[in-house]
C-alpha cells in the first residue's frame, strides 16, 4: 500500500451565476499549434460564462504577461468592458503580472 504525500485537498468551492453577460469569463491557452506566418503557436481561449461565447485569439507562446494582458484588453475589453471575474488557471506569477498589467498598465 502507497502512503498519500499529498496534503488533503479542500472542498470545491462553487462559480455563482453572474447576472450579467461578460463579468464572470474563463481565460485559458491551448498550444502546440504549427506556426503561423506571425509566428502564433498557441490561442487564447476566452469563454464568457453566462452565455458560453468564445473568443479564439492567436498568440505566440512566448508572450509574456505584460503582453497578453494588452492583448486581452484589445480583443476583450475593447468589446465587452472589463469583467468582474476573470478564471485563469495559469501560475501565480503569470496571474499577478497579468492583473498588475490590466489594472494598473504598468510595465
Amino acid at each position: 500500500m502507497k502512503a498519500e504525500c499529498k496534503h488533503p485537498t479542500g472542498l470545491l468551492q462553487p462559480i455563482m451565476i453572474p447576472e450579467c453577460k461578460w463579468k464572470v469569463i474563463y481565460m485559458d491557452f491551448i498550444t502546440g499549434f504549427p506556426r503561423t506566418l506571425r509566428h502564433h503557436v498557441s490561442i487564447m481561449v476566452v469563454v464568457e460564462k453566462l452565455g458560453k461565447v468564445a473568443h479564439f485569439i492567436a498568440v505566440k507562446s512566448t508572450n509574456l504577461a505584460s503582453e497578453v494582458a494588452h492583448i486581452f484588453i484589445r480583443e476583450i475589453v475593447r468589446l465587452h468592458g472589463v469583467p468582474n471575474k476573470i478564471i485563469l488557471d495559469r501560475d501565480a506569477k503569470f496571474t499577478s503580472r497579468f492583473w498588475t498589467e490590466l489594472v494598473w498598465g504598468q510595465n
